[in-house]
């Protein structure tokens, strides 16, 4: 499927539902509207339970896959404990900046939807004090696997996958059968998330059309506002964190690092795809700032699946935009949950537009925010995919010339 030609459909598909709910604007109460509305909800709901279906063993199977995929550089060990080590603190400083944006900023601000009145009815009656939401929380991540599965419990999942991604490294090629039935597992499920894709200009559309035709009018007002806080706080993570980071460890100044990944940066800004981009990321890497081919061949095709800033920024931003729009206050115990699950989530998921969305639905769901939010998020997402997208791509990048500083010695690569 052309992503371009799919992106094209969504546009579509998310005018036709805003003006179709324009047009439903004031006729809710007549037969109509009743009938339009009550259909749109049909279609909606089954994109959103399609993509509930496919995205826990796409989960399962994309942690396993990534982690597992650390058994070939055994021989690196230095190399590839800095490079995660690396990942997992700028990932991690990305979702601390957009939570303090989000709080600082508080788009969504004074907007409860209607659409979500269920899920925040859900979410209240989930809440208990910390130190029994610390111990519930403790004790569910570590479950049967069969029925953290079956149940759907997100974050048992991800730790059974990371407990079995690690067991298949340390295997080595005893289990090499196992590892490439995952790995066929994930491609499955990505053939699935595919065909369903095909549904997402006509589920959004139905989303879409709910939303504008019972909700305020103030929604696209919140949104711009969002889109200024998201896009702005990524910049500032890109342009001066990330740089920071490696003036502060390496001396190499920022206007020199920009130079040399300057082409990399502006192709993962117009596809969108930091795999699409890989091959000239590695060129940059390689020739620009004169990394290593052995480092920069490990760390940045790695990157490209794991170390995700920008994304890790939005979806923590995202979650609690969302959680004020179904007037909803995430306590801190459920901002430590998006945190965990927002960075495991990345790993090993593909770098293709579709992906997100299901990365998205995953940070929602693990605390119970209305999944129906991707109706919002995602027409807004390719314009914001575009820059997390480039600093997604500059930190494989800073990470190649960090891991080369302090990994790289004679003999050990």
């Amino acid at each position: 499927m052309n992503a371009r030609s799919l992106n094209t459909r969504i546009l579509i598909g998310c005018l036709l539902g805003l003006a179709g709910g324009w047009w439903l604007t004031g006729q809710t109460a007549t037969p109509l509207g009743q009938n339009t509305l009550y259909g749109a909800k049909l279609v909606g709901n089954l994109f959103l339970d399609l993509l509930r279906m496919v995205l826990v063993p796409l989960v399962f199977a994309s942690i396993v896959t990534g982690v597992a995929n650390l058994r070939a550089h055994q021989q690196m060990h230095r190399v590839w404990v800095t490079t995660l080590l690396f990942f997992a603190a700028t990932m991690g400083i990305a979702i601390v900046i957009g939570f303090g944006a989000a709080h600082l900023f508080r788009p969504g601000e004074g907007l409860h939807l209607e659409m979500f009145a269920e899920a925040t009815a859900n979410y209240q009656a989930r809440q208990m004090p910390l130190p029994e939401y610390i111990a519930q929380f403790m004790r569910g991540l570590f479950q049967n696997p069969f029925k953290a599965l079956a149940q759907g419990d997100i974050l048992a999942i991800v730790m059974i996958a990371l407990f079995l991604g690690i067991a298949l490294v340390v295997g080595g090629e005893r289990y090499k059968n196992i590892r490439t039935l995952i790995e066929e597992l994930q491609e499955l499920c990505l053939t699935i998330v595919g065909w369903i894709m095909h549904l997402a200009p006509f589920g959004l559309a139905a989303l879409l059309l709910q939303l504008v035709a019972t909700q305020d009018a103030r929604l696209l007002g919140s949104l711009g506002h969002f889109i200024a806080v998201v896009t702005g706080t990524t910049l500032f993570h890109g342009l001066i964190v990330l740089p920071g980071i490696l003036w502060l460890l390496t001396g190499v100044s920022p206007l020199r690092f920009l130079k040399g990944a300057r082409e990399a940066l502006l192709t993962a800004f117009v596809t969108s795809s930091s795999a699409a981009t890989l091959p000239i990321t590695l060129r940059c890497t390689e020739q620009h700032l004169h990394v290593k081919k052995d480092i920069a061949s490990f760390v940045v095709p790695l990157g490209a699946t794991v170390n995700m800033d920008g994304t890790a920024l939005y979806e923590a931003a995202a979650a609690l935009f969302v959680a004020r729009l179904a007037g909803i206050e995430l306590d801190i115990a459920s901002q430590m949950v998006i945190f965990f699950v927002a960075m495991l989530g990345a790993i090993g998921a593909p770098g293709i537009p579709s992906v997100g969305m299901l990365s998205m639905v995953l940070v929602l769901e693990s605390v119970g925010l209305p999944t129906a939010a991707i109706a919002i998020l995602l027409p807004i997402d390719r314009l914001l995919d575009t820059t997390r997208t480039m600093v997604n791509v500059e930190g494989d990048m800073v990470g190649s010339l960090i891991v080369q500083k302090y990994a790289s010695q004679p003999g050990k690569h």
